[in-house]
């Protein structure tokens, strides 16, 4: 029997390729039907989905061979359609691009990867010094109202690959574009892998993640945005270090004058790592905003052993302790959501948990109800 691929051969394989690897033919691929066509239902160069639709595909059987070629083409309201593979770059959307769609052409996210490898601490190649967290992203939108169906954006920096490098931030994607819409998406990467913000303090951007997956260490879904996660699974990874906790799920960052900050419901969060590992948040006050208060509500998910019940909440720095910010849950079950200690976990009420809805949330804006939608949910 074959030898279980690596993560990183994962990624550059996806899921067609991984029926190859593993001698198997998967329905639908290759091995079962022959070569399929790289943009499946979506069309094609020779018979558009509208006029607005642009193909990458780095065989050269689209109008690019990389996403940002495309997205560099492509202008507001366009759509880019992405055939099966792995883009080995770094993509930005720019501001003004308002109202880009990527569609993963294959219907599963897995065979669709955006991917680089740059961290907080790696030097940039002009040697003017390193990238920062937000400049470690494999995949920046900085434009309103993007949305992105079946896709994986990954950053696949490894921290024993680089032992002189100790800023291991690596972001795989960063967005700060009001109205940003995921959905069937997967994000990985370890420390700092989802970064939800805004493009500047005052700004409150609406984010919405729907069965979506995420996987990560320390702190992999941070930030400012008033984010809605629905029916998403985060995975915390297996980390070789001897100290507990090995990490946290979310870090967010809310300006104090916003009313919302993260909000995960009907989630589930699993781990690779022995139970009580992980906090399932600290707070994160930026030096850029010492007035944040960060917000986060989970609600209606199931947390599994993998995040310690005991004490969930964990402090960033002293001089901002979880218990001063807006923590809370509501209904969640499974080992990881027991209430050993009341002070260790805040509830909401009944009155309460009505406003912490994704109606609440995002106001004005529901991508759950537009055109198209449906045919994006899992099963």
């Amino acid at each position: 029997m074959p030898s279980t691929p690596s993560r990183r051969t994962l990624l550059r394989t996806g899921a067609l390729g991984l029926g190859i690897l593993l001698g198997a033919a998967a329905p639908g691929n290759a091995l079962a039907t022959g070569p399929l066509p790289p943009f499946g239902r979506y069309g094609g160069p020779h018979r558009r989905l509208t006029p607005r639709t642009l193909y990458v595909d780095p065989a050269g059987r689209g109008d690019h061979t990389t996403v940002q070629a495309a997205v560099t083409a492509a202008g507001p309201g366009h759509t880019l359609v992405l055939a099966p593979a792995t883009y080995r770059e770094t993509v930005v959307v720019p501001a003004g691009h308002t109202g880009l769609t990527l569609l993963g052409a294959s219907g599963d996210p897995r065979d669709t990867v955006i991917v680089y490898g740059n961290a907080a601490g790696t030097p940039k190649p002009d040697g003017s010094g390193t990238y920062g967290t937000s400049g470690s992203a494999t995949t920046t939108v900085l434009a309103d109202g993007f949305t992105a169906h079946r896709v994986t954006f990954a950053n696949d920096f490894l921290r024993a690959d680089h032992p002189g490098i100790t800023a291991t931030q690596a972001v795989a994607l960063k967005a700060t574009g009001d109205r940003s819409a995921f959905l069937r998406c997967r994000f990985l990467g370890h420390q700092d892998t989802l970064y939800a913000d805004t493009a500047a303090l005052p700004v409150f951007a609406r984010q919405y993640f729907a069965h979506c997956y995420a996987e990560g260490d320390v702190d992999f879904v941070f930030g400012r945005a008033t984010a809605v996660f629905e029916h998403c699974r985060f995975h915390t990874l297996a980390r070789d270090v001897d100290f507990t906790p090995k990490g946290m799920v979310f870090a967010p960052s809310t300006a104090v004058a916003n009313p919302h900050g993260h909000l995960a419901v009907g989630c589930r969060i699993t781990s690779g790592a022995e139970d009580g590992a992980y906090k399932l948040a600290r707070p994160w006050v930026p030096s850029s905003d010492p007035t944040a208060r960060p917000s986060l509500v989970v609600r209606d998910s199931l947390l599994g052993p993998g995040i310690d019940a005991a004490a969930p909440y964990a402090n960033m720095r002293e001089q901002y302790p979880w218990q001063a910010q807006r923590f809370a849950e509501y209904r969640n079950s499974g080992p990881g959501a027991r209430i050993l200690d009341p002070a260790e976990r805040p509830q909401l009420t009944r009155a309460e948990a009505a406003a912490a809805t994704r109606e609440a949330y995002l106001g004005d804006w529901r991508p759950w109800a537009a055109r198209g939608a449906a045919e994006h949910r899992l099963p």
